[in-house]
Protein backbone atom coordinates (compact mmCIF):
# COMPACT_ATOMS: atom_id res chain seq x y z
CA UNK A 1 0.00 0.00 0.00
CA UNK A 2 1.31 3.57 -0.87
CA UNK A 3 -0.14 6.54 0.94
CA UNK A 4 -2.30 8.97 -0.68
CA UNK A 5 -2.64 11.19 1.84
CA UNK A 6 -2.28 12.51 5.72
CA UNK A 7 -4.25 14.92 8.00
CA UNK A 8 -3.94 15.50 11.09
CA UNK A 9 -6.62 18.28 12.94
CA UNK A 10 -6.60 19.52 16.75
CA UNK A 11 -9.81 20.94 18.10
CA UNK A 12 -10.36 22.99 21.20
CA UNK A 13 -13.53 20.98 23.11
CA UNK A 14 -14.55 24.21 24.49
CA UNK A 15 -14.97 25.36 20.67
CA UNK A 16 -17.59 22.11 20.25
CA UNK A 17 -18.95 22.44 23.46
CA UNK A 18 -19.72 26.53 22.30
CA UNK A 19 -21.60 25.20 19.25
CA UNK A 20 -22.90 22.51 20.85
CA UNK A 21 -24.93 25.26 23.55
CA UNK A 22 -25.39 27.66 20.68
CA UNK A 23 -27.40 25.10 17.95
CA UNK A 24 -28.00 21.86 19.99
CA UNK A 25 -29.87 19.47 17.89
CA UNK A 26 -29.01 21.35 14.54
CA UNK A 27 -25.71 21.45 14.64
CA UNK A 28 -25.32 17.74 16.02
CA UNK A 29 -27.66 16.45 13.18
CA UNK A 30 -25.81 18.62 10.47
CA UNK A 31 -22.26 17.36 11.13
CA UNK A 32 -22.56 14.09 13.09
CA UNK A 33 -24.38 10.74 11.57
CA UNK A 34 -27.18 8.89 13.80
CA UNK A 35 -24.31 6.33 14.88
CA UNK A 36 -21.65 8.70 15.79
CA UNK A 37 -24.25 10.72 17.89
CA UNK A 38 -25.56 7.43 19.77
CA UNK A 39 -22.29 6.96 20.63
CA UNK A 40 -21.33 10.48 22.09
CA UNK A 41 -24.35 10.46 23.50
CA UNK A 42 -23.79 7.12 25.43
CA UNK A 43 -20.54 8.16 27.22
CA UNK A 44 -22.36 11.59 28.69
CA UNK A 45 -18.72 12.52 31.26
CA UNK A 46 -16.88 12.10 27.75
CA UNK A 47 -19.40 13.35 25.69
CA UNK A 48 -17.88 16.63 24.02
CA UNK A 49 -14.78 14.90 23.99
CA UNK A 50 -16.34 12.03 21.63
CA UNK A 51 -18.14 14.50 19.84
CA UNK A 52 -14.32 17.03 19.45
CA UNK A 53 -12.64 13.85 18.26
CA UNK A 54 -14.83 13.19 15.58
CA UNK A 55 -14.93 16.65 14.24
CA UNK A 56 -11.00 16.46 14.35
CA UNK A 57 -11.14 13.15 12.32
CA UNK A 58 -13.38 13.96 9.58
CA UNK A 59 -10.95 17.46 9.10
CA UNK A 60 -7.98 15.61 8.98
CA UNK A 61 -9.97 13.07 6.69
CA UNK A 62 -10.63 16.12 4.27
CA UNK A 63 -7.12 16.92 4.70
CA UNK A 64 -6.17 13.51 3.79
CA UNK A 65 -8.07 14.30 0.63
CA UNK A 66 -6.75 17.22 -0.17
CA UNK A 67 -10.31 18.42 -1.02
CA UNK A 68 -11.29 20.69 2.64
CA UNK A 69 -15.00 21.54 2.46
CA UNK A 70 -16.00 21.93 -1.16
CA UNK A 71 -17.00 20.61 -3.96
CA UNK A 72 -20.40 19.27 -2.51
CA UNK A 73 -18.75 17.48 0.48
CA UNK A 74 -21.00 17.37 3.71
CA UNK A 75 -20.17 16.73 7.11
CA UNK A 76 -21.82 13.19 7.31
CA UNK A 77 -19.97 12.19 4.35
CA UNK A 78 -17.32 11.04 6.89
CA UNK A 79 -18.57 8.92 9.24
CA UNK A 80 -16.16 7.80 11.93
CA UNK A 81 -17.60 4.59 13.53
CA UNK A 82 -15.70 2.80 17.02
CA UNK A 83 -14.84 -0.82 16.08
CA UNK A 84 -15.21 -3.23 19.12
CA UNK A 85 -11.21 -3.29 19.05
CA UNK A 86 -11.20 -0.20 19.81
CA UNK A 87 -10.23 0.96 16.43
CA UNK A 88 -11.63 3.99 14.80
CA UNK A 89 -13.20 3.21 11.42
CA UNK A 90 -13.88 6.12 8.41
CA UNK A 91 -16.93 5.31 6.32
CA UNK A 92 -17.20 7.72 3.21
CA UNK A 93 -20.26 8.27 1.35
CA UNK A 94 -21.60 11.12 -1.05
CA UNK A 95 -19.22 13.65 -2.64
CA UNK A 96 -16.29 12.65 -0.46
CA UNK A 97 -16.49 8.99 -1.58
CA UNK A 98 -16.04 9.93 -4.92
CA UNK A 99 -13.09 11.57 -4.83
CA UNK A 100 -11.37 9.27 -2.62
CA UNK A 101 -12.77 6.44 -5.53
CA UNK A 102 -11.50 9.37 -8.50
CA UNK A 103 -7.42 9.23 -5.66
CA UNK A 104 -7.69 5.58 -5.56
CA UNK A 105 -8.01 5.27 -2.17
CA UNK A 106 -8.39 1.78 -0.50
CA UNK A 107 -7.99 2.05 2.77
CA UNK A 108 -7.61 4.16 5.78
CA UNK A 109 -6.05 4.20 9.05
CA UNK A 110 -6.87 6.97 12.20
CA UNK A 111 -6.22 7.60 15.83
CA UNK A 112 -8.39 9.94 17.81
CA UNK A 113 -6.97 10.99 21.04
CA UNK A 114 -8.65 13.46 24.24
CA UNK A 115 -7.75 14.83 26.75
CA UNK A 116 -10.46 17.60 28.96
CA UNK A 117 -8.99 20.40 26.66
CA UNK A 118 -8.59 19.14 23.05
CA UNK A 119 -9.22 16.55 21.13
CA UNK A 120 -6.93 15.44 18.05
CA UNK A 121 -7.28 13.11 14.88
CA UNK A 122 -4.79 11.89 11.94
CA UNK A 123 -6.04 10.00 9.45
CA UNK A 124 -4.39 8.40 6.17
CA UNK A 125 -5.55 7.52 3.28
CA UNK A 126 -4.05 3.98 1.35
CA UNK A 127 -4.01 3.08 -1.98
CA UNK A 128 -2.60 0.00 -3.55
CA UNK A 129 1.37 -0.11 -4.65
CA UNK A 130 1.58 0.39 -8.48
CA UNK A 131 2.77 -3.47 -8.44
CA UNK A 132 -0.65 -4.41 -7.16
CA UNK A 133 -2.73 -1.79 -8.77
CA UNK A 134 -2.05 -3.57 -12.44
CA UNK A 135 -2.49 -7.08 -10.75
Amino acid sequence: MRIIGHGVDLVENARIAALVDAHGAAFLERVFTPAERAYAEAGKRRRIERYAARFAAKEAVLKALGTGWRDGIAWRDVEILKMPSGEPRILLGGRCAQVAEELGVADWRASLSHTDLYAMASAIAFGPTASSASL
